[in-house]
């Protein structure tokens, strides 16, 4: 069997492709792995250990109860990342505010990262995947000085890299440094990621549409009509398409980067801005959908255009194959008209 390209020896051929690279990022990539390992390990380990299954019994700043593996994977991706000294801040999902790594070695690195450590967290219980999504964005402070919130209120256009690492039948690690998508499989034997989808790519159009449709009636028109047309036979465009849901994003997200597809959480009548964070899952995930040839937009605007006021800001969410997401967008467009006129 031909030897494959570890995570590892992928980083250091892409250093080499851009000789005035510094080998920060590289490194701040390496800290993200080794963190990934450590949380696997535990979420293989979670139907045999009471410690780690199960909820804390406090709500985080979203008002979510927190797991007890949304716990572990923060402070684990929390600690690895400032152990490396290429982070100065880390803003997380679990964390009510922006945290300063105000070491020597923090103050002078160059790196903000944005997490949410365990998306989908609320199915480990149930043995579905779950999976983290990384941002990461150079600093805008002068290096020297502690981070503060302007470096993590950057629209997604800024990111230099983002990722998720899904946990399921198999893990993989998938990430962008904005020349295209490239995933990872881990293998246990090894204990390495090892390249197994190289240049991803979303295709144009799909037959998937991932929604919550417990919530129907609460979606606006333009999303009612669009789910109709999903449904809707028409073997032009082989619909009526599959409704495929398992709530989790980096889940949804991954089968539709693979077989083509639409992932859309709406505004709803009790999530009137949307439900999804900007920061820690909307920008890494558009800037993935983007370099791996698709769309993602808030149905109006695109999601890296959208400039942040505040840590925890969401936004309603449709990403995906670029016709999909197009066609979305123009039966909410025609719905604003109708209600406009």
């Amino acid at each position: 069997m031909a030897s494959m390209t570890t995570l590892g020896e992928f980083i250091v051929q892409q250093q080499h492709a851009f000789p005035h690279a510094t080998g920060e990022l590289s490194s701040l990539i390496s800290a993200i792995r080794l963190a990934a390992k450590i949380v696997n390990r535990e979420i293989n380990r979670a139907g045999l250990s009471p410690d780690i299954i199960g909820a804390v019994g406090v709500e985080n700043v979203q008002g979510e109860v927190q797991q007890k593996l949304d716990v572990f994977a923060n402070d684990k991706f929390k600690a690895a990342l400032e152990a490396r000294g290429e982070v100065c801040g880390l803003a997380s999902e679990e964390e009510e505010d922006f945290v300063v790594f105000d070491g020597e070695r923090g103050k002078n690195a160059s790196y903000v990262v944005l997490i949410d450590p365990l998306d989908g967290s609320s199915n480990i219980d149930v043995n579905v995947s779950v999976g983290t999504i990384f941002s990461i964005y150079r600093r805008i402070t002068p290096v020297g000085e502690p981070v503060s919130g302007k470096d993590f209120l950057q629209p997604g256009c800024n990111q230099v890299a983002a990722g998720y690492v899904i946990y399921g039948s198999s893990t993989m690690l998938v990430y962008t440094t904005g020349v295209g998508v490239n995933g990872f499989t881990y293998d246990p034997t090894l204990g390495a990621f090892a390249l197994s989808h190289p240049n991803m790519r979303l295709p144009d159009n799909g037959t998937i549409y991932s929604i919550n449709e417990g919530n129907y009636i609460k979606f606006p028109a333009g999303v009612k009509q669009y789910i109709k047309y999903c449904q809707e036979r028409d073997e032009a465009t082989n619909r009526p398409y599959t409704s495929r849901y398992i709530g989790s994003l980096v889940s949804d997200f991954h089968r539709n980067l693979l077989k083509g597809g639409i992932y859309i959480y709406p505004t709803t009548e009790s999530a009137p801005d949307g439900k999804l964070r900007l920061l820690y899952e909307c920008n890494p995930i558009a800037f993935l959908a983007e370099q791996a040839g698709g769309i993602a937009s808030d149905g109006r605007q695109r999601i890296l255009d959208i400039e942040p006021t505040s840590l925890h800001q969401r936004v309603p969410f449709f990403a995906g194959s670029r016709l999909m997401v197009e066609q979305a967008q123009q039966f909410l467009n025609q719905s604003a008209e109708v209600v406009a006129s």
